[in-house]
């Protein structure tokens, strides 16, 4: 077991650097290296999700995980550890899918690239670190992949090297950076705290060392620490108010990567978030409202982004975004039922009933993503723009690339006998369990959730069903656009209608059909497939509360198709109302969106380019100011100044006493052998500049990034060496 874990995790990032080499003498031997490696990673995921034990009916692991640890000790003092339960082995599976998936695909959609060697480089690099964040069994064996998965795909982003792609690549880095730094803290003052980093040791931490424990500053401590953590981990996931790297960073992204980042990159941030709510703040209510309130927040915002964008990627980054919102209003709902069951004393299947659903649009979304991405990029490869108005009428006499498309768009649209209708039923049936348990027992959760009324949770029910709608009113404006509506330049829809079955290779058909075909399997099966795979993963996320038996839902019964109904009707009436009539003018789609209200150009950089610079860079000089102030009277009274000889005009002692010596030298030669041509160099002033120049050089050097980073590195070095020395004696 711990030899597969190894070698999934590390395997890719070795084969990275020989991928890379291989590019060097032979792009198509790189190409299908880079097949071979992904395609054997898959391999070994399926291989470790059979051999891992997997939650059953009942909720629990056959083996405590901990029992399977793999580690390696040592690194960074702390030491790595992995493990496999079920949750974790099925996301590895997923994950290493969409790679093999997406690279194949990487084949005929680079082509026409450069900077190709460095794309697959950092691809295999980027598996490596994901693999390594789903298999970990501590937040610091978490934190460390979790920034080289940030770093490595940041070369995703900037690839095209386009100012926009660069300035995209940079809100990207910023965000990661800031996050990471941010889940530092929080990890800091965790272990502080609690002394242990293992999810399994943390299970109900904030009642054992918070609310049970003799200090009394501990309850606020792992409040603290747990912020920090749903920060970073929210930074990644796209939450709101920290999406704004999505809707910027996939419509430059080449269309294979922004399927891995808005697929499985968002769920790494998700895995963490799930952590936090089923172990570190098993029950807590106060937790779990907060994650609903982020969740409703994300998702009727990603879903407004998307309705009003114009941009195929965009459309579909924002409607990530959405997504990451219907995922984390089921982990809130998760958290609610269970705190709810402690409460009133009772046990019940609702809490499984909202962690199935959140795990299976973890995994809807994944693939929807893989595939919807995947279609788009089909259409950049050929077109290559992404504006509806330009790609308008693409899909004509293209009957491949429409059975692709409209089973992504039937997914994400929550369509019955798709694989998101059932996820999406999963989480309405909580949000209504907990709106009647509210109803039933206002009384005696009226302590502990009075701002959780019946009539709160109404509202996010109904705003539930209009985000869906809203799904399918922009995947309907998608779908329209590209496969029904005419291009409006009759030479360009010629050129569309000429490619006919030349549009992409067979290998490329291959991946899109395969992944597309997993949708409606997953719909129409609900029973056969879908349930397994949440019994393989709910194991790994606390039922605390619950009965342990999930109840077999009904998922095409009257009352679970009128949710769908509902939100069906919604989505038909805003296409024809505000997309039909309002934003399309003259036969040209309009963005309609207020430009200040964008977030990242409005408020995140001119707070920190400007604001936070402007008021720190006050405080430093008023600082200064006072400093100054302190140093003269000190020197006037403590320390009075000694008489000091007179200052030189220009230069150090040093220079003035070299200059002395040249002017001797100088001196003597005019009165011997340059008598006729004497010199009347001013050696004070020479050596003076020289030495000011030489200062000004070196004051360059050492402020530099890469001077900083060139001490880091020898710094290391010599930290390493230090500690292999001690180990060996």
């Amino acid at each position: 077991m711990n030899g597969l874990i190894y070698s999934i995790v590390f395997g890719p990032m070795a084969a990275a650097i020989l991928c890379y080499l291989t590019g060097r003498f032979d792009k198509t031997v790189r190409c299908r290296f880079a097949d071979l490696v992904t395609g054997i990673t898959f391999g070994l995921s399926v291989c470790l999700f059979l051999l891992t034990p997997s939650s059953g009916a009942s909720g629990a692991s056959l083996l405590p995980y901990r029992n399977y640890i793999a580690e390696i000790p040592y690194v960074c003092g702390m030491g790595l550890h992995f493990t496999a339960d079920g949750f974790r082995a099925l996301y590895g599976m997923i994950a290493s899918f969409m790679w093999f998936m997406s690279t194949l695909f990487s084949r005929e959609y680079f082509t026409h690239y450069r900077n190709r060697n460095r794309y697959y480089l950092f691809l295999l690099l980027t598996l490596g670190a994901t693999e390594g964040v789903f298999l970990s069994a501590d937040f610091y064996t978490t934190f460390i992949f979790f920034e080289i998965m940030s770093f490595t795909s940041y070369v995703w982003v900037a690839q095209d090297e386009r100012q926009e792609s660069l300035r995209a690549a940079a809100t990207y880095l910023a965000v990661a950076v800031i996050g990471g730094l941010v889940m530092l803290m929080g990890i800091f003052l965790l272990y502080d705290v609690t002394g242990t980093l293992f999810f399994d040791e943390l299970t109900g931490a904030y009642f054992t060392y918070g609310l049970l424990s003799s200090e009394s500053t501990d309850t606020a401590q792992l409040m603290i620490a747990g912020l920090c953590l749903l920060f970073g981990f929210g930074a990644k996931a796209g939450a709101f108010p920290l999406h704004i790297w999505l809707p910027k960073a996939h419509p430059v992204a080449p269309a294979p990567a922004s399927a891995l980042l808005s697929g499985i990159l968002t769920k790494a941030g998700m895995y963490g978030i799930l952590i936090l709510t089923a172990y570190l703040f098993l029950g807590n209510m106060a937790w779990a409202a907060l994650i609903l309130f982020l969740g409703v927040c994300t998702m009727v915002i990603g879903a407004v982004l998307a309705l009003f964008s114009v941009d195929l990627k965009r459309t579909l980054a924002c409607s990530s975004v959405s997504q990451i919102g219907f995922i984390l209003v089921g982990v809130g709902m998760s958290g609610l039922l269970a705190a709810a069951s402690v409460t009133l004393g009772s046990q019940s299947a609702d809490n499984l009933t909202a962690i199935r659903g959140s795990l299976l649009h973890m995994v809807n979304h994944s693939l929807i993503k893989l595939v919807l991405f995947m279609a788009a990029g089909v259409i950049f490869m050929n077109v290559h723009k992404l504006n509806l108005n330009e790609i308008r009428g693409f899909g004509h006499g293209k009957p491949l690339l429409l059975f692709i498309f409209l089973m992504g768009a039937l997914g994400i649209g929550g369509v019955p006998l798709w694989n998101g209708y059932i996820s999406k039923t999963l989480i309405h049936e909580s949000i209504l369990a907990y709106t009647e348990r509210l109803m039933a027992s206002s009384t005696i959760l009226s302590g502990s959730a009075q701002y959780l009324s019946a009539g709160t949770m109404k509202a996010v029910e109904w705003l539930f069903l209009i985000s869906g709608g809203l799904t399918v009113a922009y995947m309907t404006k998608l779908y329209v656009a590209i496969f029904v509506e005419k291009n409006a330049d009759a030479a360009v829809q010629a050129e569309f209608d000429a490619l006919k079955g030349r549009y992409m290779n067979k290998v490329s058909a291959f991946a899109l059909t395969l992944s597309a075909l997993l949708l409606p399997l997953m719909g129409f099966l609900p029973h056969l497939v879908t349930d397994r795979i949440a019994d393989a993963g709910q194991g790994f996320l606390q039922t605390y509360g619950s009965a342990g038996v999930s109840e077999e839902i009904a998922y095409f019964s009257p009352e679970n198709l009128k949710g769908a109904a509902i939100s069906l009707a919604i989505g038909a009436a805003v296409y024809l109302v505000i997309v039909r009539l309002w934003m399309i003018k003259d036969g040209r789609y309009v963005n309609r969106w207020y430009r200040y209200l964008d977030l990242e150009d409005y408020i995140y950089r001119p707070i920190l380019l400007r604001a936070l610079p402007f008021v720190f860079g006050v405080l430093c000089r008023i600082c200064d100011s006072l400093a100054d102030t302190v140093v003269v009277v000190l020197r006037k009274t403590l320390y009075r100044d000694s008489k000091l000889p007179q200052e030189l005009p220009e230069g150090t002692p040093l220079t003035h006493a070299a200059a002395c010596v040249a002017s001797c030298f100088q001196w003597f030669g005019n009165r011997t052998w340059r008598r006729k041509k004497p010199k009347t160099t001013d050696y004070d002033h020479r050596f003076a500049m020289f030495h000011e120049e030489w200062s000004e050089n070196s004051a360059m050097i050492s402020r530099s990034m890469s001077f900083g980073l060139l001490l880091f590195c020898v710094g290391l070095l010599v930290t390493v060496g230090y500690l292999f020395v001690m180990d060996i004696f």
